[in-house]
């Protein structure tokens, strides 16, 4: 399928999308949103990594879930992964064309924390 000009996947929850009747914001949150896909879309803005790589960098998140995780991304187009045909495996991800403008997204709500982190104190104390 095509969206905007680009190939989505067969199989990718962006064919699904309905423009028309859906808020885009909505529609957005349901690709990238959760605790661990932005944070995996963040991690792999400088280049590619390695499944380890990546596991390391987030070390909260279970193997089983990134697993998960970076399959959804794969599917709906996000995320590149490369398998090697070595012994063993080497397998690497990277972001595709279209995650590559959410960074500027995520990289906001960090700024905007930086910014206002001590005006959230105060009202926390008060």
């Amino acid at each position: 399928m095509w969206l905007s000009h680009r190939f989505v996947p067969e199989n990718s929850k962006m064919n699904d999308l309905d423009m028309h009747s859906q808020c885009s914001v909505d529609l957005v949150i349901d690709l990238v949103g959760g605790k661990w896909k932005p944070l995996i879309i963040y991690r792999l803005r400088e280049g590619t990594l390695r499944f380890g790589q990546l596991q390391r960098a987030i070390p909260a998140v279970t193997q089983r879930m990134l697993t998960l995780q970076l399959r959804e991304l794969e599917r709906d187009g996000l995320v590149v992964r490369t398998v090697y045909p070595e012994v063993p495996p080497k397998v690497e991800y990277r972001l595709a064309e279209p995650a590559l403008s959410l960074v500027p997204i995520l990289e906001s709500p960090g700024h905007w924390m930086r910014v206002h982190h001590l005006d959230l104190k105060r009202v926390e104390r008060s």
